[in-house]
């Protein structure tokens, strides 16, 4: 059995980027949702970024499903 160690290694590398990205996007989500102003409210500003990063976050596991599924 032979094993293509750059091929493997390639798909390692856009794994680990990927995963890093989601998680970072989720997080940027989790920090704009929990933004307070000085009134102690949630801002608009940190709503709507965090419905975009979960909107990206969702949008990243719907294309992994149809890569799956296709």
């Amino acid at each position: 059995m032979n094993i293509d160690w750059a091929a493997l290694g390639q798909v390692f590398g856009v794994s680990l980027v990927a995963t890093l990205a989601l998680v970072g996007v989720f997080t940027l989500g989790i920090v704009g949702s929990s933004a307070r102003g000085a009134d102690g409210n949630p801002t608009v500003l940190g709503r709507v970024g965090a419905f975009v990063s979960y909107g990206i976050c969702a949008l990243a596991v719907a294309y992994g499903i149809w890569i799956i599924a296709a």
